[in-house]
């Protein structure tokens, strides 16, 4: 049934104030003209800061759902209204009466679809380029709007299955820069993906193997990202081969590489000297290092400034605190102080060695990925080679061996690899579409999903995560009030 949707925030996009743009490109044009004409214009509409900056990142909202965080009551009730809800997954998070009753990352994402296709459709005719650097820049689009489709459907769509995609209400695709009323259906999950994987099959042809800025598309961040959502749909033998490519050209590339924790938290490291409020001085407090991107997008993502969202209260449920072992140097980004400074009463660990956390494509990540689908595979050491190479580069060699127990055991060792996706990511916004895609897998479905809220009187709440209507957000009345006919999630 074909419904009609009308997005407000779109025009927005005119008024933003570029990176490097000209100053009569930055004056408001009236409606229906070109934003721009040139080649060169285009380029510079691609250094856009919300494409990789903020809300536009897409972790923020993830970060309060995922099941390896709990939280202490007497932090997380003194921030904004949103954090309570996303923690206890409530049914409504934006409601009617906020102070803000939508996500910046939606209303964003939309302004930001609209400025995508305004270049998809325009950049081939524009003037004074080749049609290489025409054909790169439209690769780009597709590639970035491809990474907004991903999010959409992974927050507002049920995960990917295979025998329930075609019929499983999508995210409506978004394809012409047209402010005014269009009609719009929620389509499938399928056509969401199927969507999605053509943009990035189209992008991968023509995007440069080396981004001339890491905030931009590359080879081996597209044939990444595109392992990634054959990954998200479990079609492992697929998406083995496209992050053997990202490999091969960041190989090519000599970038990026991984920072070795073992030497940067040892005398002399960069690492040091561990600040005891603000942690270590890794990559996490400075949302410029970029030694570790293949694609580089980043969100603030420490203590609540003011801001929409924050960690306030946020700390590790035991059991994933107990995933680390002694000698992991990562437990270096924890500390076991409340934000008032005080012991935690529990002992329990709270992040704080990240401040802006990495969400666009990370060399931890592929590696992750390629060992995960090697080990579904059934290439168990290639899977091997893939973790230890990681872990070597987060504690001592000694410590980074895989359990022999574990090593020769498919299951065991694909559950050891999202063990270690935990390790690496924990409380970075990964967990919540880790959560999602593994619930429809045979080897993780039909476990409760629970976290802990540590009351001020010294109790524990526990809090069930209701499945499966929870591992999709509902639209928020805001959207739903300005779009007749849209429907709603349960």
């Amino acid at each position: 049934m074909i419904k009609k949707i009308i997005y407000p925030f779109l025009y927005i996009t005119l008024l933003f104030s570029f990176v490097a743009c000209k100053k009569d490109f930055l004056e408001v044009v009236p409606l229906g003209n070109q934003v721009a004409t040139t080649t060169d214009d285009y380029d510079k509409l691609m250094n856009n800061p919300v494409f990789y900056m903020n809300e536009a990142s897409g972790g923020q909202e993830a970060v309060s759902m995922g099941d390896e965080t709990g939280a202490e009551a007497a932090f997380l009730n003194r921030g904004t209204v949103w954090m309570p809800r996303l923690f206890q997954w409530a049914d409504s998070i934006y409601k009617p009466g906020d102070e803000i009753p939508y996500p910046f990352m939606l209303r964003e994402g939309l302004e930001n679809m609209y400025l995508l296709n305004k270049i998809i459709t325009e950049v081939m005719a524009s003037s004074g380029g080749s049609d290489t650097q025409k054909k790169q820049l439209l690769g780009e689009a597709k590639a970035t709007r491809a990474w907004l489709n991903l999010l959409f459907v992974n927050y507002y769509a049920k995960p990917y299955n295979a025998a329930t995609a075609a019929t499983d209400p999508g995210f409506p695709i978004i394809d012409k820069a047209d402010i005014t009323v269009q009609r719009f259906d929620r389509g499938s999950v399928q056509s969401s993906y199927d969507f999605i994987i053509k943009d990035l099959t189209d992008a991968l042809a023509d995007v440069p193997v080396h981004p001339r800025i890491v905030t931009r598309m590359s080879k081996p961040a597209v044939a990444g990202l595109l392992g990634k959502v054959y990954v998200f749909m479990g079609r492992y033998a697929d998406a083995l081969p496209l992050l053997d490519n990202a490999f091969a050209a960041i190989a090519a590339n000599g970038a990026p590489v991984l920072y070795n924790y073992n030497v940067e938290f040892a005398p002399g490291g960069a690492f040091l000297p561990i600040d005891p409020t603000f942690g270590p001085q890794g990559p996490g407090v400075n949302r410029n290092d970029t030694r570790e991107a293949i694609l580089s997008k980043v969100y603030y993502n420490g203590p609540n400034r003011g801001n929409m969202f924050g960690t306030d209260g946020l700390v590790l449920m035991p059991a994933v605190a107990a995933l680390y072992g002694p000698h992991d140097q990562r437990l270096l980004l924890y500390t076991n102080r409340d934000l008032d400074g005080n012991l935690n009463p529990g002992g329990r660990l709270r992040k704080y060695g990240i401040t802006w956390s990495r969400y666009g494509l990370q060399l931890p990540e592929l590696y992750l990925l390629r060992a995960e689908c090697r080990a579904r595979t059934n290439d168990l050491g290639g899977a091997i080679t893939d973790l230890e190479t990681l872990r070597r580069n987060r504690m001592p060699a000694a410590d980074a061996q895989v359990p022999p127990a574990v090593a020769g055991n498919q299951v065991a060792l694909i559950k050891y690899i999202i063990d270690e996706r935990i390790r690496e990511f924990a409380q970075e916004g990964y967990r919540w579409f880790d959560m999602r895609r593994l619930s429809v897998d045979p080897i993780f479905s039909g476990k409760a999903i629970t976290r802990n809220l540590y009351n001020t009187n010294g109790t524990t709440t526990v809090i069930t995560l209701r499945q499966p209507d929870r591992l999709v957000m509902k639209i928020p009345p805001y959207f739903l009030q300005n779009n007749p006919g849209m429907p709603d999630n349960p």
